[in-house]
């Protein structure tokens, strides 16, 4: 239940005093003519086209939220803002009539508020574009005021935010008022929209299909992570929100498309960090007719291509590191990279706690009883992904940790499958798909055999997606990225938290 602290039941007051006076705080009808950037813009060509005289003439119904108030006797200056901008509007006595008027001077009507603003456009002595309002109608009663954040920037030119709303997590609680009192943030978030419209022309223009693959799924596959249940009712059936579309994505190969692709939520039930989220937007591709090679051809130009269309450059800098997008990346194989920085060959060490002892002999700290093809991954993250800064393909992984990838031709022991990284991110996953029936089923039971229980990745067999396959499926290469991450890279922001408009918190108390 609400309590209203101070200044909200000073809000609460003036509320009752504006229906006392007959004003609607919450009008059912609006009425706009002009957003506020169209507004100012149509003012400004006509200044250009036919002079002062022309422009002054233009009339305008303008909405927005009241943003500043300065009240000087008979004529009072408020600064309005919609989602195009922001704009002056001037009150005088004379057009809005004393009874009106004298709501406004007793503050009945308040910063934060949203209005409606009749009148003419003008340009005041002081040079500022504004409206002369002949009619004010008061849309919305803010009863609670929006928190102030202030600003201090230092010699440095880093900027220290302050005040009551600077704490982070409360404002990831309460986005709302976060998107309302920065327009940063708001940036962030329209920047994130221009990055999937990009994304979308990048794969429509190379012929490929979008598509939509369900979400619910009786079984879950195409990537290794713990899976969130639920449970249909009246099919008295356990449904698992998907982790990946791969293998949704990959049976319409079998159904006769060359292309698809696919944008949307995926759900994983796993750890929160600056780079996870338990649901995140993915973005997944299949090629029929290419390979693991012919997709890193398509990243670089995709990564490029977005990186132009939302900033007009591939040069970009994330977290102080200047990072060139451009192409051509260069290609490292997993073993090559992890010999260069940890100085460990894990061929050398073919068993699981022959690559242990060798870890821990080197000051390393692993959990006890991992499967190899995991102390692998323990040594890439460990010693070689934080120093992957600029753009760089990492290719051909070991079999064990890639059950979806074809053997590599220069042994039995990896597979062409590639990971690539951007400051210090893993940013997509990619292989040149197994199309073998056979082949598939036995790395399913290969890949049950190697996890256990507790295990958050097991790769559950699919029976149907073996059927699919059994059918004929053409040779293809599959890509995933997230999305999230792509937009953290290109809006310089840190944390994965800052780039979804609602992420997911540990329970309010």
């Amino acid at each position: 239940m609400w309590q209203p602290n101070k200044l909200e039941s000073e809000r609460l007051d003036k509320l009752a005093r504006l229906s006392q006076l007959g004003i609607e705080a919450y009008p059912r009808r609006v009425r706009r003519t002009h957003t506020i950037a169209r507004a100012t813009a149509e003012f400004e060509a006509l200044e250009n086209g036919g002079g002062a005289e022309t422009a002054e003439g233009l009339e305008v119904t303008v909405c927005g939220r009241i943003r500043r108030v300065n009240i000087k006797g008979k004529i009072t200056f408020m600064h309005i803002e919609d989602e195009s901008g922001r704009v002056q509007i001037l009150l005088r006595v004379n057009e809005l009539g004393e009874e009106f008027y004298d709501a406004i001077k007793e503050k009945l009507i308040d910063t934060d508020d949203f209005v409606q603003a009749a009148g003419t456009m003008m340009r005041t002595r002081a040079g500022e574009i504004s409206v002369l309002t002949h009619e004010l109608t008061l849309l919305s009663k803010s009863l609670s005021p929006l928190p102030v954040i202030k600003q201090q920037v230092m010699d440095d030119g880093t900027v220290i935010e302050y005040g009551e709303f600077s704490d982070i997590e409360q404002r990831y609680r309460q986005r709302y008022a976060d998107l309302a009192v920065n327009r940063n943030v708001r940036d962030v978030f329209r920047k994130r929209a221009e990055i999937i419209r990009a994304l979308r022309r990048f794969f429509d223009s190379e012929g490929f299909l979008e598509v939509e693959t369900p979400i619910l799924q009786a079984v879950y596959g195409g990537a290794a992570a713990r899976p969130f249940v639920t449970h249909h009712n009246q099919l008295k059936q356990d449904l698992y929100l998907r982790i990946s579309f791969e293998l949704y994505l990959k049976r319409l190969l079998v159904g006769g498309y060359d292309a698809v692709y696919e944008i949307g939520r995926d759900f994983r039930n796993e750890g929160v960090s600056y780079k996870h989220n338990p649901e995140f937007t993915m973005v997944e591709f299949y090629k029929a007719y290419t390979d693991y090679r012919g997709v890193m051809d398509i990243t670089e130009r995709l990564i490029a291509f977005v990186a132009k269309e939302v900033l007009g450059r591939t040069q970009i800098t994330f977290q102080g590191q200047d990072i060139q997008l451009a192409p051509p990346w260069p290609r490292l194989t997993l073993r090559d990279a992890i010999k260069q920085y940890a100085e460990i060959d894990y061929l050398d060490y073919p068993t699981a706690e022959a690559l242990e002892a060798v870890i821990r002999g080197n000051g390393g700290s692993v959990a006890p009883g991992l499967p190899w093809g995991k102390l692998v991954s323990h040594l890439f993250e460990q010693y070689v992904e934080p120093r992957l800064i600029q753009p760089t393909f990492i290719v051909d992984y070991p079999r064990d940790v890639s059950p979806f990838a074809k053997k590599v031709d220069y042994d039995d022991f990896h597979v062409e499958r590639f990971e690539f990284f951007i400051a210090a991110m893993e940013m997509g996953n990619a292989f040149t798909e197994l199309n073998d029936p056979r082949d598939q089923e036995q790395r399913f039971l290969e890949m049950a055999k190697l996890y256990r229980d507790e295990d958050d990745d097991a790769t559950p067999l699919d029976e149907d997606y073996l059927r699919a396959m059994r059918y004929g499926m053409p040779p293809n290469g599959g890509w995933g990225m997230g999305v999230d991450r792509l937009v953290m890279l290109l809006t310089d922001q840190r944390s994965i938290r800052d780039v979804l408009l609602y992420p997911h918190l540990r329970e309010e108390k």
